[in-house]
């Protein structure tokens, strides 16, 4: 057996050291991959993220700006949202699309699966292509200050190529889409 796959990491003792409705930190006693004791701090995801890539029939996309509490700047980024106990994450999706964006789309591809922040965080997130696309009126929520701009897809490209676009979901599922038009 190769032993690089297993777990070097020996945990002692968990305790819940903060939690509220979206996520949850823990401290761990823990003794090290190098033999030493140790503490880690995990957070604890209680949502999965779903991203949206939507394009339409001209091949624009939509993209969702707004300003980020956590960041204290403002971001551009694809049409996202958290996933709850109980809803499938391409429920999630569409609700989402709807939600910050006012639109529906009749065909839905999972484009694929990623950890976003995987050195402290088991946050993961999945993304989706959202084609065949019907406006209808945006809801965002009581949270949610939004500005929607609609860009030629090579437009939302180039931000994420000059840096424009950080959002690690966003970044992901635009650059795996450009790589599946090629």
């Amino acid at each position: 057996m190769d032993h690089k796959f297993e777990n070097p990491w020996l945990t002692h003792s968990s305790r819940i050291a903060y939690e509220n409705p979206w996520i949850l930190v823990r401290h761990e006693e823990v003794t090290q991959p190098d033999g030493q004791p140790g503490f880690y701090g995990v957070v604890h995801f209680k949502t999965q993220a779903v991203g949206i890539l939507p394009i339409d029939s001209e091949g624009y996309t939509y993209l969702v700006g707004q300003y980020r509490y956590s960041l204290k700047s403002y971001s551009w980024e694809i049409p996202e949202g958290g996933s709850p106990e109980g809803e499938t994450t391409l429920e999630t999706a569409k609700r989402e699309l709807l939600e910050e964006v006012g639109l529906e789309a009749r065909q839905w591809q999972l484009l694929g699966r990623t950890h976003l922040s995987n050195s402290v965080t088991d946050e993961e997130g999945v993304y989706y292509l959202a084609e065949e696309l019907v406006v209808r009126e945006a809801q965002p929520e009581a949270t949610e200050l939004l500005e929607i701009r609609r860009v030629p897809f090579s437009e939302a490209h180039r931000m994420v190529v000059e840096g424009e676009i950080t959002d690690s979901l966003s970044v992901i599922t635009i650059l795996r889409y450009a790589q599946m038009k090629r």
